[in-house]
């Protein structure tokens, strides 16, 4: 049995969410796994843009004390322009080293079109930025609309793939990181 506490913030604010289904199918897996899960939606918050003059909301210290709390973070989002969801990027802006360092995380990123790579390397580079530990297995759901029916991922193939994220988020929670990244060493914020 796992003692592992598992965040999932999910990316889209979408109602029908498919990065929200998968996301809590990978959840599903992890809990599978002994771990305790909490869904982080950003539909439930409210989180303006980051303003590094202004105090910090009480909805963004609720997510930072969240991730912080947790052993291992899965982001999920839909793949707009190419990146990620701006939902998300905000929620980002208001975590940094405290809520990420050493952590690890796993990616999930959903798309209309294409395999959603770019928002898939774009979440990476954000996450080593802020030294955690990303695993690099991911998951992603390409041609969503023809792959999510009712709530349920109904490709095998897909499905199998997003709860392995799940079950890899609980075995390399507690993973020893590498020493500091380059990219983090580099990341002292910008005006």
């Amino acid at each position: 049995m796992s003692d592992t506490k598992v965040v999932g913030i999910c990316g889209s604010l979408r109602d029908a969410s498919v990065s929200r289904i998968a996301l809590r199918r990978a959840l599903d897996e992890a809990e599978s796994r002994g771990a305790t899960t909490d869904l982080l939606d950003l539909r439930e918050l409210d989180l303006p843009i980051f303003d590094p003059d202004s105090d910090d909301p009480p909805d963004a210290v609720d997510l930072q004390t969240r991730v912080q709390k947790a052993d291992t973070v899965v982001l999920a989002t839909p793949m707009y322009h190419g990146s990620y969801a701006s939902p998300l990027k905000t929620a980002l802006d208001y975590c940094g080293f405290d809520e990420f360092e050493g952590k690890t995380v796993g990616l999930l990123a959903v798309s209309g079109g294409s395999f959603p790579i770019t928002a898939l390397d774009h979440l990476r580079a954000v996450m080593r930025a802020l030294d955690a530990w990303v695993l690099p297995y991911q998951a992603a759901i390409p041609n969503a609309s023809s792959h999510v029916s009712n709530g349920e991922i109904t490709d095998e193939k897909l499905e199998d793939r997003v709860a392995t994220l799940g079950e890899r988020v609980v075995q390399y929670a507690n993973i020893e990181p590498d020493p500091h990244t380059f990219e983090s060493e580099q990341n002292e914020g910008g005006d």
